[in-house]
C-alpha cells in the first residue's frame, strides 16, 4: 500500500477549505458529516457556502491568506478549481505544516478522499489511491445496497447498552448477544422500522439472558420489481440476504438470487401467468409452516407484492398462526413500464387520475369496469390483460367512439427482450398478434383531458424492441 487508511478523530478540530465555488461546496458538504470546525478561505462565496455561513454552520475568512491560514489544522481541502491558484495555496498549507488534499491533484495530495458509505457511526471507506475514481464508486454502490439505511441507529443502540450487557452477562454470553443483534431478530425489527420494538426486545435479553433460539421465524413478502437484478429494493435485497428459504415465482432475472446468502434455500413455486406449478393454497401452507420451523422466509414475488400478487391470503394464514409478516415494497409492473416508454404515468392538467387494473379476475377474464367507465383525463394500466386486446378495441370503439385514445403496450418491460408499441386503438389487438406479445405486458389507455392530441393518434404505429 502506498496509502494507510485511518479514521481522524473529527470533533472540536479545525479543517480549513480554501476555495468558494462548487468543488469547496462539495468538501463542505463531506466535513459537515463529522463534528470539525469548518473554515472558508476565499473572497468570494457560491450561494451554497454562504448559506452555510450565514447559519454559523462554516467560518467564512476573506482575507490574505498566508501560512498561518493553516497552521493547527488536522486537515486542509484546496478546491478554487484553478490548477495554478491551487499549487499556490498548497505551497503555503505544506509551510504550515499541514495535512493537505488538492482536488483532482493527487500529486499534491498527503490524504486522498475516499469514497464512502455512512451510516454514522458505521462507515466505510473506499480507496483506490487516486487509481480508480469510477471503481470506488461502484463498489460503494454495492455496498449501499448491502447495508441497511438505519444500520447505524442500530449500531449506536448496541454501544449505548454495551456497559449494561458487561455488567450481566459473561463474555461468551456477549458475543452471543451481539451476534443475535447483528443477525437475527432486532436487525430484522430495525430495518423494518420498528425501533422502539427492538430496542425493548435487546434490553430484555440483557436482563434475562435469553435470546437466539427462543424467537421464532418470520416471512417477508418481497417485491422483485419488474425482474431487473438492479430494481429491487435495498429492503428487498436485505431480506434475501437474511434469509434460511426462498420462496420465488418464475424470476424475470435469475440474477436476482444470487443477491441472497449462498446457503439459503430456493424453492421454485411457479406462478407463470396460465401455468401455476403450485396452487396457491400449497404456497400458503408451505410459508406457514417453514416460519413454524424457526425459519426466516422470504416470498419473493415479481413486481410488487401488494399489487395483483395475491398477498392478502398469504398474510392472512401466517396472522392466523401468529406468524410475524411484512411486505417489502418492489417496483410495480405500470411504473416499470411507463418508464421504458419514457413516460409519466400522470401529466398535469392533461392525465390526472391512474387506474391499476387487470383482466384477470378470480372468475376468468372480463373487461375490467374501469376500461368501460373511463372518463377524460384518466389512464388505466391494465395487467394480464392482452389475451382481451379486441374486447378492449371493441368496447371503447362502441362506447366512445369519436375519442382518440393514446394506446401503448409494453412487453418484458425493463428486460432483454423489452417491445414498446405506440398505436391507435383501432391497430391494438394486430400489433399484439403480430408482435407475438404473450401474458408479460402491460397495456396503457389513456384519454388525455381537453381533446390534447398525441403523435400516435390518426392510426400511427410504433414498435420498438
Amino acid at each position: 500500500m502506498k496509502t494507510f487508511p485511518m479514521f481522524l478523530q473529527m470533533a472540536g478540530r479545525r479543517v480549513v477549505i480554501a476555495g468558494g465555488g462548487e468543488q469547496a461546496a462539495q468538501k463542505a458538504r463531506l466535513i459537515l458529516k463529522t463534528e470539525a470546525q469548518i473554515e472558508v478561505l476565499a473572497q468570494e462565496l457560491d450561494p451554497e457556502l454562504a448559506d452555510l455561513a450565514a447559519a454559523g454552520r462554516v467560518t467564512h475568512r476573506a482575507g490574505p491568506i498566508t501560512p498561518a491560514s493553516f497552521a493547527d489544522t488536522a486537515l486542509v481541502f484546496v478546491a478554487t478549481g484553478c490548477p495554478g491558484l491551487d499549487m499556490a495555496l498548497h505551497a503555503l498549507a505544506k509551510a504550515a505544516g499541514a495535512t493537505v488534499n488538492v482536488v483532482d491533484q493527487p500529486d499534491l495530495c498527503d490524504a486522498l478522499t475516499p469514497s464512502i458509505v455512512d451510516r454514522d457511526p458505521v462507515v466505510v471507506a473506499i480507496g483506490t489511491e487516486g487509481t480508480a475514481p469510477v471503481l470506488a464508486r461502484q463498489i460503494k454502490t454495492k455496498l449501499e445496497e448491502t447495508l441497511e439505511p438505519r444500520l447505524g441507529d442500530l449500531a449506536a443502540l448496541a454501544g449505548r447498552l454495551r456497559h449494561a450487557a458487561a455488567a450481566r452477562l459473561a463474555p461468551r454470553a456477549r458475543r452471543d448477544l451481539w451476534r443475535w443483534v447483528f443477525n437475527d431478530t432486532p436487525r430484522r425489527m430495525f430495518t423494518s422500522g420498528a425501533e422502539r420494538d427492538a430496542a425493548k426486545l435487546i434490553k430484555t435479553a440483557i436482563d434475562t439472558g435469553e435470546f437466539g433460539t427462543s424467537h421464532g421465524g418470520c416471512v417477508s413478502l418481497v417485491g422483485a420489481g419488474p425482474g431487473a437484478k438492479d430494481l429491487i429494493t435495498l429492503r428487498g435485497v436485505q431480506r434475501l440476504q437474511e434469509a434460511d428459504v426462498i420462496y420465488y415465482d418464475r424470476l424475470l432475472d435469475p440474477e436476482i438470487l444470487e443477491l441472497a446468502r449462498r446457503d439459503a434455500e430456493r424453492v421454485y413455486v411457479g406462478k407463470a401467468p396460465g401455468c401455476h406449478s403450485w396452487p396457491q393454497e400449497k404456497i400458503t401452507q408451505t410459508l406457514v409452516a417453514a416460519a413454524k420451523r424457526g425459519q426466516r422466509v422470504v416470498r419473493l414475488k415479481c413486481g410488487d407484492p401488494g399489487v395483483f400478487g395475491r398477498s392478502t391470503e398469504e398474510m392472512d394464514a401466517l396472522r392466523a398462526d401468529g406468524i410475524p409478516v411484512e411486505i417489502v415494497p418492489g417496483v410495480t409492473a405500470a411504473c416499470a413500464a411507463a418508464a421504458s416508454a419514457g413516460q409519466s404515468l400522470t401529466d398535469r392538467g392533461v392525465i390526472e387520475t391512474v387506474v391499476l387494473t387487470t383482466g384477470h379476475r378470480k372468475d376468468g377474464y372480463a373487461i375490467p369496469d374501469q376500461i368501460k367507465g373511463i372518463t377524460p383525463g384518466t389512464c388505466v394500466a391494465l395487467y394480464m390483460a392482452v389475451g382481451l386486446a379486441p374486447s378492449i378495441v371493441d368496447t371503447l370503439t362502441l362506447q366512445h367512439p369519436d375519442v382518440a385514445f393514446d394506446v401503448q403496450v409494453v412487453a418484458k418491460a425493463q428486460r432483454k427482450g423489452q417491445t414498446l408499441i405506440s398505436c391507435a386503438l383501432s391497430d391494438l389487438a394486430k400489433a399484439i398478434t403480430t408482435n407475438d406479445i404473450a401474458g408479460e405486458a402491460m397495456i396503457f389507455v389513456r384519454w388525455p383531458r381537453d381533446n390534447v392530441q398525441s403523435q400516435n393518434h390518426g392510426g400511427h404505429l410504433s414498435v420498438a424492441s
